[in-house]
């Protein structure tokens, strides 16, 4: 039997003890893989310093404290610590990012640690400090790009310039999908370097849970619907709240925690919609399951996306989607059974997908079938094969 490969997972986007939610999508991945047994890893988590850990300070307190050290899943991450600055901490951030990470690995080596491929998630300022890793620790790098990392950052200078330079660098290049490969193709990247490989979706964690019982639990009667993701403006959370208010007996839930949360709630009340639409905060990835089952659909109103999870969830719950006509999602949303994609992402033209959702909705056992064509053996096969050759 082959030995499995050893992976040294390389990311900012990661959950810890003090931000569970954070980057869960690259550790779902990763779980995957790693139950195929074709490669073992250790992951390199990097988070920012901060010396403080008052609630006062938000985001930053939770970067202060998460362990250094810990194992989620069976899978041991360490979290070494690097200077950002505020305000020009973007541009400055692969070099801290770098040296703060070949210190660490350097004492994991010490320790015994060996690796074969860097395993790199986030061309900025990930995949650019690892591609400096890989040249110094004389390893191959494989960079997956998940989203704004090339379709928003390479807008400013200094960073596109350092993720031109990561993409001819990196060994390897996987998108999560096909509108991302065009992306990193419009950056300089050979198309025949960049393999597609979607996210894929957990159908044991996301299944159907029982309808009533999760509606009863949330207080809920009546048509609902709910909106999952950072509170964040190109999430587009004020969108659907403004296509609440042109759908009379309709209610709505969203999940997750950001800077925007005193806008949307100003906007909630502005709309006089505080009686049908609450702000839940962040919840833990896996209780997600009860509020995709007790809501009618899922509304996706994003201005950019890299593969969005959230549409599979949801999809894997039985619930129908409404999703923006971005990159990425017309490759999430292909079948009614799935859900409609959204022609204009406005207010108006939400509220007018949604009433044809409900006009003719699909059965939710429709629904489920559709999602379980997106498990993960597709991706985490994909993936070992690609390292397996790379390091062949």
């Amino acid at each position: 039997m082959t030995a499995p490969l050893r992976l040294l997972t390389f990311t900012t986007l990661y959950p810890n003890a003090a931000r569970p939610n954070h980057g869960v999508f690259v550790e779902n991945r990763l779980r995957h893989l790693l139950a195929s047994e074709a490669v073992t890893s250790t992951v390199l988590a990097p988070v920012p310093f901060f010396p403080a850990t008052s609630p006062r300070f938000g985001t930053w307190a939770d970067y202060a404290r998460a362990p250094q050290h810990e194992i989620r899943h069976g899978i041991e991450a360490y979290h070494p610590r690097y200077g950002l600055l505020p305000k020009i901490g973007t541009a400055l951030a692969p070099f801290f990012l770098y040296h703060a990470a070949r210190g660490a690995i350097d004492a994991l080596i010490a320790r015994g640690l060996r690796f074969d491929v860097i395993d790199a998630h986030y061309v900025y300022p990930d995949g650019v400090a690892a591609t400096w890793l890989g040249r110094h620790f004389r390893r191959p790098v494989v960079i997956t790009a998940r989203g704004s990392d090339v379709t928003q950052l390479p807008d400013d200078a200094i960073p596109r310039r350092l993720i031109r330079r990561a993409i001819a660098d990196a060994d390897r290049l996987i998108s999560v999908s096909a509108g991302l490969k065009e992306a990193l193709i419009g950056l300089g990247a050979p198309a025949a370097k960049v393999t597609v490989l979607r996210n894929g979706v957990d159908l044991a964690m996301f299944r159907p849970q029982e309808r009533e019982a999760s509606r009863a639990a949330l207080a809920l009667s009546g048509p609902t619907l709910l909106s999952v993701g950072h509170l964040i403006p190109r999430k587009g959370h004020d969108r659907v709240i403004e296509a609440l208010a042109l759908l009379p007996g309709v209610s709505l839930l969203i999940l997750g925690e950001g800077p925007e949360r005193a806008r949307l709630d100003a906007l909630i009340a502005a709309r006089g919609l505080g009686g049908r639409a609450r702000l839940l905060g962040a919840v833990p990835h896996e209780t997600l399951a009860r509020y995709y089952s007790a809501a009618d659909a899922l509304v996706l109103a994003s201005s950019r996306e890299g593969w969005a999870n959230v549409l599979l969830e949801a999809m894997a719950c039985g619930t129908p989607v409404i999703a923006s006509r971005i990159p990425g999602n017309p490759e999430v949303v292909t079948a009614p059974e799935a859900g409609l994609i959204v022609e204009e992402n406005t207010p108006e033209g939400i509220a007018a997908a949604l009433r044809k959702l409900f006009a003719a909705p699909p059965t939710r056992e429709a629904t489920r079938a559709y999602a379980e064509r997106f498990g993960w053996a597709e991706t985490s096969a994909g993936q070992a094969a690609l390292f397996r050759a790379l390091v062949s």
